[in-house]
């Protein structure tokens, strides 16, 4: 009985705590200023060329939800949130038949989110993945169904969100999709667009009019089921022949919203516009998007990875004597996950470390022809501990190899032994000094990657490199406007010298043998299997665990990194390994194709030597190989191949 009365008392004093709490939250948000619903997130994106490829609410296009067409609204509400006008912004019956499916299959398969919180989240326009998010979220849509009726806030809702083609707001959709205003929609037209918001990419009937139509005949069967139409109706509906006179655009790229994504977090960062500015007032921020870039960004990834794969990817790509943005994906579809890679996930990066260390060796006497043996090794550390790396797939040559062969093949060997005849302090510093800010430990194994970086930090160092030596920030955000067409905000160049740029000119060259089957011999080159789709010249690296596969590569014009990997860290197979290479080569490729060739004019105190690349010696009329390799004036070999 006296642990029933105490059972009792706690949770007499938990609904009493509880009902408290409300009460606070209540009149503390009811005292708040109220946000201005059709000024906040009023933002406009534009793109390298000026032009638009995002608004929030920048659009005049809002109409109000007494004259949007009935059938309409009853769709909406009908698949998105049917319980909308009983629950108080969280629908808590939904929420716990969404655990119940998703524990029943093992996998995210169903949301819980009402109108209210998607709303929200148009409104908080960020999207990383974390607790702090999901708080902020809550709690606008808190503070939405505290502050305005119902009413107010599915009007707000259907004003706002995405209709698939770059069309945000459903006058703007009705405009686009059929030429008409929200008002005069028939039952049939109301239904395909009500469906369009699930999935704009693959809903919208301008892209898949077959998904479409099959969305379509949900929406209409969750309006009988809910007692807005009859069955009768809903085949009528659904038999009509609908005609569009939108055209499909760039601007409907599934990894567009990765972009506005990161220039939103990027504006959060610059501290120079108050937290409330943007409840108030309008923005136009100018950023570094060249539409051209994301364009071939996708298109590689849709071609080298299923939809239906849960593998995902990041990829950035930089111009080089800027620092510009110009091509982003957090993630393989923004529809399906909206969590950022290219912001907030860190991996470990693999063998695309080596080229600081590389450079850190050639800063210290090292040539492309300096040579170490490459056999299974076990290094003693001290203190009884020992360390025993092994290259991929367990291929030795069991002889010595120089670095040009080294690089090529990617020999963690020949790595480990640079990193710990240097000293393990060099790597870091030049890693550093090329832009990487996460603390790197002395460590055996970091040539190795080992350390998990993210993608921003790791392309503005290889652009480092790429740049002659010459460091940029990395931005997204040229300039932002006020609404009155005022410069509030302009970015400054901001470029530091820091790398030597013979030994980067060194570098490049020897990356650029990563694909060269010239030096096939016991092993091949890492990137030889895209040597075929390869037209001009790069500088690429590539890298690889159990759990991540990278590769980064450049010219003087442009760096590229991507990653391909598991949000769980599941192991990649073999087949899954090659990925990144071919989404790398694609995008590369096809972004350039109308370009010239851009590579680097050779220094002064830099001269090539025809040599053996096997071996690093000078090249005779005997030897079986013959290569063009650059060396610092005065370290070239002297020792001629026999």
């Amino acid at each position: 009985m006296k642990k029933k009365r105490i059972l009792l008392k706690l949770f007499v004093f938990f609904v009493f705590f509880i009902c408290i709490l409300f009460t606070f939250l209540y009149f503390f948000i009811r005292l708040s200023p109220k946000l201005d619903l059709k000024k906040t997130n009023n933002i406009i994106l534009y793109d390298k060329d000026n032009n638009i490829f995002f608004k929030g609410n920048g659009s005049k296009e809002w109409i109000s939800l007494d004259i949007i067409d009935e059938d309409l609204i009853n769709a909406t509400i009908s698949i998105e949130d049917k319980r909308f006008y009983s629950h108080n912004g969280f629908d808590y019956i939904r929420i716990l038949k969404s655990i119940y499916n998703n524990i029943k299959s093992k996998d995210i398969v169903e949301g819980a989110s009402t109108i209210s919180q998607q709303y929200a989240r148009n409104l908080y326009l960020d999207f990383d993945r974390n607790w702090n998010r999901k708080i902020k979220e809550a709690w606008l849509a808190l503070k939405l169904e505290i502050n305005y009726s119902k009413n107010d806030i599915l009007e707000g809702y259907l004003n706002t969100i995405n209709y698939g083609n770059g069309v945000m707001g459903i006058q703007n959709a009705a405009r686009y999709y059929f030429d008409k205003s929200a008002e005069d929609l028939s039952l049939s037209e109301a239904s395909m667009l009500a469906g369009i918001p699930g999935y704009p990419q693959e809903y919208s009937p301008i892209n898949n009019q077959e998904k479409a139509k099959k969305r379509q005949r949900v929406i209409l069967d969750s309006m009988v089921s809910n007692g807005y139409i009859s069955k009768k109706d809903a085949d009528a509906a659904y038999k009509v022949k609908l005609t569009y006179t939108g055209k499909k655009e760039n601007l409907n790229l599934s990894t567009l919203m990765y972009y506005k994504d990161a220039v939103i977090n990027e504006l959060e960062n610059l501290k120079i516009i108050p937290n409330d500015y943007l409840e108030t007032k309008s923005l136009k921020i100018y950023t570094n998007l060249d539409l051209e870039a994301q364009t071939s960004l996708e298109n590689a990834i849709k071609s080298n990875i299923d939809e239906t794969q849960k593998i995902e990817t990041s990829s950035l790509m930089v111009e080089n004597s800027t620092g510009k943005m110009i091509a982003l994906a957090g993630g393989k579809n923004y529809e399906k996950s909206q969590y950022n890679r290219i912001l907030y996930s860190k991996r470990q990066v693999g063998s695309t470390m080596k080229p600081f260390l590389y450079y850190a060796a050639l800063d210290n006497g090292f040539t492309p022809s300096s040579t170490f043996l490459s056999e299974p090794t076990t290094f003693s550390l001290g203190n009884n501990q020992t360390y025993s790396p092994s290259n991929f797939g367990n291929i030795y040559p069991n002889s010595s190899i120089p670095l040009i062969l080294a690089l090529a093949y990617s020999d963690n060997i020949y790595a480990i032994k640079t990193h710990l005849f240097l000293g393990e302090n060099e790597m870091i510093n030049v890693a550093k000094k090329a832009g990487i800010k996460t603390e790197l430990k002395e460590n055996v194994s970091l040539p190795l990657g080992t350390t998990e970086l993210n993608m921003i930090e790791f392309m503005n160092a290889y652009s480092t490199i790429a740049n002659d030596g010459i460091i940029n920030d990395l931005y997204l955000i040229r300039k932002i406007k006020d609404e009155k067409g005022n410069t509030i905000y302009k970015h400054k160049k901001n470029s530091r010298k820091v790398l030597n740029g013979s030994y980067t000119y060194v570098l490049s060259e020897l990356l650029s043998n990563c694909y060269d089957n010239t030096l096939s011999d016991y092993t091949t080159p890492t990137c030889l299997s895209i040597k075929p789709k390869l037209t001009k010249k790069y500088a690429i690296k590539t890298g690889s665990t159990n759990t991540d596969s990278w590769i980064t590569g450049y010219n003087k014009s442009y760096t590229l990194g991507v990653w391909v990997g598991y949000d769980d860290n599941t192991e990649l197979s073999r087949k899954e390994l090659k990925y990144s290479k071919n989404i790398w080569a694609d995008t590369i490729e096809n972004y350039l194709r109308d370009k010239e060739d851009s590579w680097y004019k050779k220094p002064e105190d830099v001269i090539p030597v025809l040599v053996n690349p096997l071996n690093g010696k000078i090249a005779t009329n005997s030897s079986t190989r013959k290569k063009i390799i650059y060396y610092i004036k005065g370290t070239q070999p002297t020792q001629y191949d026999n």
